[in-house]
């Protein structure tokens, strides 16, 4: 699912999307998609339509939230998801023992790095490899998670 960059940069989707499933995977635009076992509902949520989630929590399986802006967790009131997971926030980029991020870009709140628990269910917010507008990184490292089920 596409981020705030992705928009911006005005990039032309359906190749991103052909390329994805060429390998297995999905560009998930406000969809669901169940993986191959039955196991795990995988619902994208982009971040230039979301409002509200109008994907709801499927009974059968394991519901797993990607969604770029962390703060939109709040939008999720009155759905229960296994695993929400966010980015957008690049960890702050530069942080300050004992303060925390000196800045962060909008969309996040007190959503800047790492697990939180919310109404909605436990969400993680993932610091990513990249940075913006600055290629600067201080007590922040560039992070790819694995999550194992």
């Amino acid at each position: 699912m596409p981020g705030n960059h992705d928009y911006w940069s005005k990039v032309a989707f359906a190749p991103i999307a052909k390329c994805l499933a060429a390998t297995g995977g999905a560009w998930l635009l406000d969809q669901e998609l169940v993986t191959p076992d039955g196991k795990f509902s995988i619902i994208g949520l982009t971040s230039r339509s979301f409002k509200r989630s109008s994907i709801p929590a499927n009974p059968r399986t394991r519901n797993i939230i990607l969604m770029h802006f962390p703060a939109w967790v709040k939008n999720l009131s009155g759905e229960k998801y296994d695993l929400i997971l966010a980015g957008h926030s690049h960890g702050g980029q530069v942080r300050i023992p004992f303060y925390g991020p000196v800045f962060l870009p909008f969309g996040v709140e007190q959503w800047d790095l790492g697990w939180f628990n919310t109404p909605s269910g436990p969400l993680y917010v993932n610091p990513g490899i990249g940075w913006f507008p600055v290629p600067i990184r201080f007590n922040c490292r560039p992070e790819i998670t694995l999550f194992e089920a």
